[in-house]
């Protein structure tokens, strides 16, 4: 049985995660540091503070999610990319992650006591080119509340994009939200043929 690029980023990323929740040092030289990044150009921050967690709770979210629409949109990929559909995925990824940040870098980039981390912003990615690929697919919001996807994507970014700017609850929403965007650009730019597939859908 083959293991997919997103169950190996799974495995990784929550490798990673467990070992520094016990470990400052490595969550330290790893976190998303934008100050740090500026003084030290340490640029693999970018990609590397997400692959770190806060919590359990933390990870477990962003792992289920990225479990559950990842594997998806790597099936997508494979069909469109053909033999760079892997390459492609990883990339999106990867990518997603430092794209994701890079508002709060220009922001908090003299401010030493900004720091972030997790996969929030490439999870969200994921989670907005699998929309591109299955729009009308019923989501539950809350679990509860069938939607279909685009619907769902819609919200997100509204809500995202409000509590980027009012809430204090030590979220990165504005990561999301840029994070949603970018896995929509990435995979359109790459492939323009998918918004014809995605308008297909309806």
């Amino acid at each position: 049985m083959q293991i997919g690029l997103n169950i190996v980023i799974v495995i990784i990323t929550a490798i990673i995660s467990m070992l520094a929740f016990n470990n400052s040092n490595l969550t330290n030289k790893i976190i998303f540091d934008p100050y740090q990044i500026k003084r030290s150009n340490e640029f693999y921050r970018f990609i590397t503070g997400g692959f770190i967690h806060a919590d359990w709770i933390h990870l477990a979210v962003n792992m289920f999610v990225l479990y559950s629409f990842g594997s998806i949109v790597e099936q997508y990929y494979n069909y469109f990319f053909g033999s760079s559909g892997l390459l492609m995925y990883g990339l999106l990824y990867l990518s997603s992650i430092a794209a994701a940040s890079a508002s709060s870098y220009y922001k908090h980039q003299n401010d030493p006591g900004y720091r972030a981390l997790g996969a929030s912003g490439a999870v969200s990615a994921v989670l907005f080119a699998s929309v591109l690929f299955q729009p009308t697919q019923i989501i539950r919001l809350y679990g509860i509340i069938p939607i279909p996807g685009y619907i769902g994507a819609i919200l997100y970014l509204v809500y995202s994009q409000y509590a980027a700017k009012h809430s204090r609850d030590n979220i990165g929403h504005e990561a999301h939200f840029y994070g949603a965007i970018y896995g929509v650009v990435f995979t359109l730019m790459f492939k323009p043929s998918v918004f014809k597939y995605f308008l297909n859908q309806f």
